[in-house]
């Protein structure tokens, strides 16, 4: 919903650390943008796309599955699978658990099917207010039970070759994920965790890790909050670690595979997303994180408009 009064201005404390193409970007679209956390709930808002993303890339082909409690997209490469199968990343969108869908990244899921020559598997899991906590956990696990059970005769990947990926709301559910394989029986091998700007805190505030950040645009703590008060209804589940993966136990976290945690330099997500990744290194992980200078949450939907150098 847009309206002709400035609705997300910029706030002068962070106007000049931001890249200059995503503050035009930012005047043009977004400032007269009611935010979603401002109104009465409406599922219509799932249908509000972040403007800014290239259109998706052509790919062998794609195809929608069922899962018990939710649905899935599989985005199949061009040409003849290697022996064994293609590898496969199961991908989990963003949105604070409340908004997106199958549909709302697309161009990320095609762009790693094509460039990674993988099957991708985007999760259209449930989603809050109406499926709080942990329905989305519940939909991940489903999904990785479906890749291992049925994925080799399905969409002809190779099972040994299983990596998990995910933007946001959705990087925690990756990240998430990525414990739970461990705690599976038998445990299910995963060979990567790609997260970007994650949720790894849901108990992370102004008063801390949020302080940096917390006039950088779009994503704001009033926002974030509203997005976790959708999930995470009931305070006692948000130290839990299938909730907050910082929290989770250590004898979990050193079984899990190497990561890739992507951040922005100003995202009030940052400092749990850099925490994160500390705790991970601790554990034994093998862990690389990037910070993209001058990039607010968002950037990642963004590819069509703008290319930041980390």
């Amino acid at each position: 919903m847009s309206t002709k009064s400035p609705q997300q201005p910029i706030h002068p404390s962070v106007l000049t650390k931001l890249d200059p193409g995503y503050v035009e970007f930012h005047n043009t679209h977004i400032l007269y943008m009611v935010p979603p956390d401002t109104l009465p709930w409406d599922p219509k808002f799932r249908k509000v796309q972040i403007p800014g993303a290239s259109p998706p890339l052509e790919v062998g082909t794609t195809k929608d599955y069922n899962l018990p409690n939710a649905q899935f997209r599989a985005s199949t490469p061009k040409g003849n699978p290697p022996v064994g199968g293609w590898p496969v990343v199961i991908y989990f969108h963003g949105g604070g658990w409340t908004l997106g869908g199958i549909d709302s990244e697309m161009t990320f899921a095609t762009s790693a099917c094509k460039g990674s020559s993988s099957v991708v598997v985007s999760v259209d899991y449930r989603l809050a207010p109406e499926n709080p906590y942990p329905a989305a956990v519940n939909d991940a696990v489903d999904a990785l039970k479906w890749v291992v059970a049925y994925g080799a005769s399905e969409l002809n990947v190779d099972t040994t070759k299983i990596a998990l990926a995910g933007s946001s709301s959705g990087g925690n559910l990756a990240a998430i994920l990525a414990l739970k394989a461990v705690e599976m029986s038998p445990p299910v091998q995963i060979i990567f965790q790609l997260l970007i700007v994650p949720v790894t805190d849901n108990t992370a505030s102004v008063r801390d890790c949020w302080e940096e950040n917390q006039y950088a645009p779009w994503l704001s703590p009033n926002r974030m909050m509203w997005f976790r008060r959708n999930y995470l209804p009931n305070e006692e589940d948000w130290k839990k670690w299938d909730a907050s993966p910082y929290f989770a136990p250590v004898n979990l976290l050193e079984k899990t595979p190497k990561a890739w945690i992507g951040l922005a330099e100003l995202d009030i997500l940052k400092g749990e997303g850099i925490a994160y990744g500390e705790k991970l290194k601790q554990a034994g992980v093998e862990v690389h994180v990037e910070i993209y200078k001058g990039a607010p949450h968002p950037i990642m939907a963004m590819n069509g408009e703008l290319y930041l150098v980390s």
